[in-house]
């Protein structure tokens, strides 16, 4: 059969895709990763579930296929799965009976078949499954489960075999790539695991993301430090600086102890790159507690940010506290935020013009070379534009780029 995987929501979602996918065509299938096409006889949605934007966007391609399965008289079968039916199966269900078949998160098994929808250069490394932490607004391990690490050999297996067929970075993923250890070595064995990743798995840059604040692993910070192939960068989502607001939260630091942990970041390692997320109108965030926010963000100067409104979940703590800040007030505040990011991101790249970096070529976009430094990740982060003047350069290779100009979210040079 012809099988077509829409996938929506997070890089771990991505990586479920992709094992669906290698197991499909080990069945003698051919596979696509193509939300236009219409042409196949099965049409699997990867759903999310996390905030409402995401449950929106999975609905409307949800009755988006249904539309295009009616066009073709039927003949598609549809199949529906992931967080958001996981969360929400008995009411997708009768709402949407022209769904042939509904699953939750188990439709999903690891493969060493894995068939990558991303550009065959870089790739996402799952290390783990699941979240033990008990974050006030997330609805994740009500869907996902406690964590549970996979070994690090498999993990290293995984990684020399994604390297062997031409992968250049690897990113580490998680719920939470901090926790990674606990449950299967009974510490935390993240900072063992970049190592053994750096040393084994002969990956030029390797990537670290989605890491939590409290409890940061030393062994971590040492191991970026210590290996050239690990990239100066660290994907930390934040959520707030407030005391108040990080103990409603129940994120387990707090103001002081976040200032401690930037701290250490930057002296450790004095070239990183520090991406972050935060959230805005969360219940009981005051006008005081938001100006405490955007005074943060103005002194801690993070190389890159992400801004989100929040969202109440069902069955969370937080739902329980009701969605008192308007959805006005909360675009306001995302608005805001984001305005005084990008003067810090437009800064920083200036101070970038005159300096040549070592980048990874993600594509070549008509005359230009589109590329990344170790201090990007790919499809969230800046990218770095370059006249093609040396015929033979694609996507994978890496290039030296001196920069010449600068704007917001994107870096401007030439080949040197």
């Amino acid at each position: 059969m012809k099988i077509n995987i829409i996938t929506l929501g997070c890089s771990k979602n991505t990586v479920d895709s992709e094992n669906l996918a290698g197991q499909l065509k080990a069945q003698g299938h051919t596979v696509y990763f193509d939300r236009q096409r219409n042409d196949c006889d099965t049409v699997i949605i990867n759903t999310c579930g996390f905030i409402g934007d995401a449950k929106e966007e999975s609905i409307n391609t949800i009755i988006g296929q249904i539309a295009a399965k009616q066009r073709r008289h039927n003949k598609t079968r549809l199949i529906v799965c992931g967080c958001l039916v996981e969360r929400y199966k008995e009411e997708l269900s009768q709402e949407m009976p022209e769904v042939d078949e509904w699953h939750g998160v188990d439709f999903f098994k690891s493969s060493l078949q894995r068939r990558l929808s991303t550009p065959k250069h870089y790739a996402y490394l799952k290390i783990a499954e699941g979240c033990d932490r008990s974050c006030s607004y997330c609805a994740i391990p009500l869907i996902r489960g406690a964590h549970k690490s996979r070994p690090i050999e498999e993990l290293v297996t995984e990684a020399k075999t994604l390297v062997d067929n031409g992968v250049k970075e690897l990113i580490v993923i998680s719920q939470d790539t901090t926790f990674y250890g606990l449950d299967l070595y009974h510490r935390r064995a993240l900072g063992e695991l970049l190592n053994r990743l750096a040393t084994e798995s002969g990956a030029p840059w390797i990537r670290l993301h989605y890491t939590y604040p409290a409890s940061f692993p030393d062994d971590a910070i040492d191991a970026i430090a210590r290996h050239t192939n690990i990239c100066n960068y660290i994907d930390i989502p934040l959520q707030h600086i407030n005391s108040r607001i990080l103990s409603s939260m129940q994120r387990g630091i707090d103001r002081e102890g976040t200032l401690r942990l930037l701290e250490r970041f930057r002296t450790k390692l004095p070239h990183v790159a520090i991406r972050t997320t935060l959230i805005v109108g969360y219940p009981g965030e005051t006008e005081a507690d938001f100006e405490e926010l955007k005074q943060f963000v103005a002194e801690a100067r993070f190389d890159r940010m992400g801004c989100f409104a929040y969202s109440p979940e069902e069955g969370t703590p937080a739902y329980r506290l009701g969605d008192p800040v308007s959805d006005e007030e909360k675009q306001r505040r995302v608005s805001d935020l984001m305005a005084l990011q990008e003067s810090i991101s437009l800064k920083k790249n200036q101070q970038r013009i005159g300096k040549t970096y070592r980048c990874l070529v993600d594509r070549i976009d008509g005359e230009y070379i589109v590329a990344r430094t170790e201090y990007d990740s790919p499809e969230v982060d800046d990218e770095v534009l370059a006249r093609q003047t040396r015929p033979g350069i694609r996507p994978g290779d890496f290039i030296n780029v001196r920069i010449t100009d600068a704007l917001e979210n994107d870096l401007v040079g030439e080949l040197s």
